[in-house]
């Protein structure tokens, strides 16, 4: 059986809010696989064993540029230490003319960004200029570039931390709407196709071992996680979700009475999936106190 060290069960806790005793019992019965013990957690502690997957782990910003037309876009993220550099005018332009150059020059990945011209010099030259200018480190850490079907339109939210850009044919005004419903309601896809069959079967097991626990019979088990994972799917696809402004109606009927289409998004959540350093702010300025 793998060793379960202290770091492990921190990791855990971190990311689940679970007690530290039951995420050490989580992980020895899963034999050290930490997306087994969160399952398991899940099951003992419903949802609040997932809040942490939608926490924002590093600092930066979105930025969206999207063309005269609404036939080409691109967004960017970049990102920095601190809150305060993510909002310094220098990091926030650098941020602009990369989602610029995105579109316009269709990089195939984030080193043939970093090598292309910026004025006279290669994007990598102006970030490290940049970073001695301002003083903190700061990466471009990933694009995507869309050519639209219909008309593009975006939404930032945050202080750009949230991006959000969405590929629609018919109402432009609607278009705006439904970029806001994105970013407020973080969709993982368009519809059902587009989840991914990993969390299918995790919320399918994850139901099936709750199911057990309160008891029910054997042969309603597959039909108990059968009507979670619909009530998952829905929660979770764009076109099935209530809309923001008017929970009466999904995004789906909303778009047919607009005699509209949704070809497509993309969402942004800053630092989603980055551990973020965690600092002893105390310790740091008595450090610094002793310094001085």
């Amino acid at each position: 059986m793998a060793e379960i060290t202290a770091s492990m069960v921190k990791d855990l806790r971190e990311k689940t809010d679970a007690p530290m005793m039951d995420c050490k019992k989580a992980l020895t019965e899963a034999g050290g696989d930490m997306t087994k013990a969160e399952e398991i957690l899940r099951v003992k502690f419903g949802s609040k064993a997932t809040k942490a997957a939608g926490r924002i782990a590093a600092e930066g910003v979105v930025g969206i540029y999207i063309s005269p037309d609404a036939k080409l876009g691109a967004m960017i993220e970049v990102n920095c230490e601190t809150d305060f550099v993510a909002k310094n005018d220098d990091f926030l332009a650098f941020t602009k003319s990369l989602a610029e150059m995105v579109a316009k020059n269709n990089p195939a990945d984030v080193a043939a960004l970093s090598g292309m011209d910026m004025g006279g010099k290669t994007v990598e030259e102006v970030r490290t200029q940049l970073v001695g200018k301002i003083g903190e480190n700061m990466s471009l850490r990933r694009f995507v570039r869309t050519e639209a079907q219909g008309r593009l339109a975006s939404y930032v939210h945050g202080g750009s931390k949230i991006g959000a850009m969405v590929d629609v044919t018919g109402d432009e005004t609607l278009a705006k709407d439904i970029a806001m419903h994105i970013a407020a309601s973080k969709p993982k896809s368009l519809d059902a196709s587009g989840v991914s069959q990993d969390l299918i079967d995790a919320e399918r097991r994850v139901a099936i071992e709750k199911a057990k626990e309160a008891g029910k019979p054997e042969a309603m088990l597959e039909k108990i996680a059968e009507g979670t994972v619909q009530k998952f799917l829905k929660e979770v696809t764009l076109l099935s979700q209530p809309f923001v402004k008017d929970d009466k109606q999904t995004i789906e009927q909303l778009l047919k009475s607009k005699s509209s289409q949704c070809h497509g998004f993309t969402l942004y959540l800053v630092g989603e999936g980055i551990e973020k350093k965690k600092d002893d702010f105390v310790a740091e300025v008595m450090a610094q106190a002793g310094k001085a």
